[in-house]
């Protein structure tokens, strides 16, 4: 049971936390209020229109990394089952899991007022989880290809 909750347990919390981040409490206009005195301060010369675009930037580099985090924590849960069905197939099954979740957390934007539900943001989602997913399966792959070659 210990193994188990070390394995999933941090993907479970991380997929709360994106839910949570899917909520009123990310909205642009919140996120403005941390983003644009920050850069403000550190380039008090900011026009407005680069302010937005820094803040447009920012939130999209933001799906892009919580859905990254995603791919190495799914795959580290599905990597190392101990079930030879879900580990030969982690990639698949994590693959599965950012593309579904994306979609789902886009749809969930749609009935938040504050928020807007965008199938673009979708896209990073998926481009952040499975370039994550990809990192892992060619990492893996050169260090088996250097196992061998020993």
């Amino acid at each position: 049971m210990r193994r188990f909750l070390s394995r999933y347990l941090p993907l479970v919390a991380w997929l709360v936390f994106i839910s949570y981040a899917s909520s009123a409490s990310f909205n642009a206009s919140n996120t403005s209020r941390i983003i644009g005195p920050l850069v403000l301060w550190l380039f008090p010369n900011t026009s407005m229109e680069t302010l937005a675009t820094i803040h447009f930037i920012t939130r999209k580099i933001a799906h892009f990394t919580e859905y990254a985090i995603l791919g190495f924590l799914a795959a580290r849960a599905f990597r190392t089952s101990p079930r030879p069905g879900i580990s030969r197939r982690w990639f698949l099954i994590s693959a599965t899991l950012i593309i579904v979740y994306a979609l789902i957390d886009e749809y969930h934007q749609s009935f938040v007022p504050s928020r807007t539900a965008s199938v673009f943001d979708s896209f990073i989602d998926m481009a952040g989880g499975l370039t994550a997913l990809i990192f892992l399966r060619k990492r893996s792959t050169v260090f088996a290809d250097k196992r061998g070659s020993v």
